[in-house]
């Protein structure tokens, strides 16, 4: 019996008795720069030479560790690097054509092995990658700990590649540590990380560990030069030094930010104003002039310079970065003349040369806080351009401030024009050495200690005695001096040109130089200002307290004052007022008048005083 339903193998899917036509083979997907040119192999990884000098080395004599840990900011290479290290130790090429068959780990893959496709597509049976951030429980740790007993199906070792491992919890890293410490000799351990501080000690003792750097301005400009020389694409030189800075030494970043510029011109070459329209950054041209006007303390032109930019697309922020990366800049220039930044334009290099000999080492290090702590407040500014508006007043104010030469020449009285005391460079010349630095201190403690005399300078003026003293502080209305005068001192000699005295209980033990440097300061002679060992006499307020307290023990023994006390229970003498002799001996003849030189206060009202 014939089933009509089945197809007939000569119709087509229409059901006419032809065959369907050959399908055309659908495109294959766009890959992503970043995915196109990632490293296969040791020589192709960038900016990472003491790394690959390292394990070429240890591969080389046998010196293979169990565990690896690699840190570094993010697109530096370190997942990329613990694939090429999972290929390295599963390296398999069979023989052919009279060359002998490769079997054992290496770094020198010159051409694809058995395991190698499928470990760097991440589908390699042997090779388990995790990501820590999605299983960071012990129960993801046991399970490699579990399988971690077993050899591997296919290749020569089973390798675990955890990256961002410091997101691991700690129960999870405890998990781990024994079989980390102790695992088979058919198992090894790749761990990356972006914050490596983040990892238990415990853990980072037992790998062997690669710190992956920045790659440099330089070397990162090549790279992508050459990999759109591959692409076809047409790029100004200036354009790529653009994209390697704002990539900040992440290839991945790089390579992100010119497949959106490829794509930003849409086939067009690459240039540098659409690039940076496209990243919101400030043209460098108009960033030098913006750092000239705030240099010359020209605010109105700093203002509308920003203004511009602001307008054109630039964020405020990344502004405020470039001009501090100017003055970074002009700073290498100044110290370091003979270090050149390939990554700079020629503008650059022309005009930071400029500045980097007229202005001195103070105001490029002033200006360089200023920027720093700017760029923060406009970060967290509601209000970003007004923000970044008073950075650059507050700047431009700061460019007018005296430099350390000049505020030192006034220090000590010498002539505007005139050299600075014991310095022999210029606000101009490059920057002062720590030997300057260190002949610069003596003066300024010179001066401080022994100002030198001047035409207008005081005259000699005589102290004969503690209560002098106490009232020339209270006549220079130095409250500060007069209280510790007061309150601190108990006096064991005093005399013209010489001080002792004892310290009342919270005295401060710098007060003996305090009175030193006062008392030339008002006398116009040197003092001997010393602490003494001795008890001394109490203090002024010490025996102010004392001599009230006397007052107020003869006036409650006196008949009256008992009887008004035993009339009022529980009041008590808080103050004695008039004059002393009144105060210490009322009369029975004249009662009233003693009475309103006492003051009482009942207990219950004590405490609201």
């Amino acid at each position: 019996m014939i089933d009509d339903s089945a197809p007939n193998p000569t119709e087509g899917a229409s059901g006419a008795l032809f065959a369907d036509p050959p399908q055309k083979p659908a495109p294959a997907a766009y890959r992503v720069l970043a995915r196109k040119y990632r490293p296969s192999r040791f020589e192709d990884l960038i900016g990472q030479e003491p790394m690959v000098r390292t394990l070429s080395n240890a591969f080389k004599i046998g010196r293979i560790h169990q565990a690896y840990m690699l840190t570094g900011v993010r697109g530096v290479g370190k997942t990329t690097t613990a694939r090429i290290l999972a290929r390295a130790f599963n390296y398999e090429v069979p023989a052919r054509d009279g060359h002998p068959a490769i079997d054992k780990p290496t770094v020198h893959m010159d051409e694809i092995g058995v395991h190698c496709q499928a470990i760097m597509e991440s589908r390699h049976v042997d090779v388990i990658e995790m990501d820590a951030a999605s299983h960071t429980s012990i129960d993801d740790i046991r399970e490699i700990v579990d399988s971690a007993r077993y050899k591997p199906a296919m290749a020569r070792t089973k390798v675990y590649i955890i990256d961002e491992v410091h997101m691991l919890s700690k129960s999870a890293f405890n998990g781990l540590l024994k079989t980390l410490e102790e695992p088979p000799e058919h198992v090894k351990f790749l761990f990356a990380t972006t914050e490596i501080e983040k990892v238990p000690v415990t853990v980072r003792s037992r790998c062997l560990r690669f710190d992956l750097r920045r790659v440099e301005t330089e070397e990162l400009v090549r790279h992508l030069a050459a990999i759109c020389d591959k692409e076809k694409v047409e790029v100004e030189t200036d354009s790529l030094a653009l994209i390697a800075r704002a990539s900040e030494g992440s290839v991945r970043d790089a390579l992100s930010l010119l497949d959106q510029a490829i794509a930003h011109g849409a086939g067009a070459p690459v240039g540098i104003e659409n690039l940076r329209l496209m990243l919101g950054l400030a043209d460098r041209a108009r960033v030098i002039d913006l750092f000239e006007a705030v240099m010359k303390g020209d605010i109105a032109a700093a203002l509308a310079h920003l203004k511009e930019q602001y307008d054109a697309g630039a964020d405020p922020t990344q502004v405020l970065v470039d001009l501090a990366h100017f003055v970074h800049f002009v700073t290498k220039t100044k110290v370091a003349p003979k270090v050149v930044d390939r990554g700079a334009t020629q503008v650059e290099r022309e005009r930071g040369a400029v500045f980097a000999e007229n202005l001195s080492m103070s105001a490029l290090s002033r200006a360089w806080q200023i920027l720093v702590r700017g760029v923060e407040e406009v970060k967290d500014s509601p209000r970003p351009l007004a923000a970044a508006d008073m950075v650059l007043v507050r700047l431009a104010y700061a460019a007018d401030l005296p430099t350390p030469e000049e505020a030192l020449r006034k220090f000590v009285g010498a002539p505007a024009g005139g050299p600075a005391p014991a310095l022999s460079r210029s606000s101009s010349s490059s920057a002062p050495g720590p030997a300057t630095s260190l002949r610069a201190a003596p003066v300024l403690a010179a001066a401080q200690s022994a100002p030198a005399p001047a035409p207008d300078a005081p005259p000699t003026l005589a102290i004969r005695n503690f209560a002098e003293l106490v009232a020339l502080a209270a006549q220079k209305r130095d409250i500060q001096i007069k209280a510790a005068l007061e309150r601190d001192v108990r006096l064991v000699r005093f005399e013209p040109g010489v001080f002792e005295f004892a310290l009342a209980p919270g005295g401060a033990p710098g007060l003996a130089a305090q009175f030193a440097r006062k008392l030339q300061d008002w006398t116009g002679q040197r003092w001997m200002v010393a602490l003494s060992s001795t008890e001394g006499a109490p203090s002024l307020i010490e025996q102010a307290q004392a001599t009230e307290n006397e007052k107020r023990t003869g006036l409650q023994a006196h008949p009256f004052v008992r009887a008004a006390l035993d009339q009022f229970p529980g009041a008590v003498i808080v103050a004695v007022r008039g004059g002393e002799a009144e105060a210490a001996a009322p009369t029975a003849a004249a009662p009233e008048a003693a009475a309103d030189d006492v003051a009482y206060i009942d207990e219950s009202e004590e405490e609201d005083l």
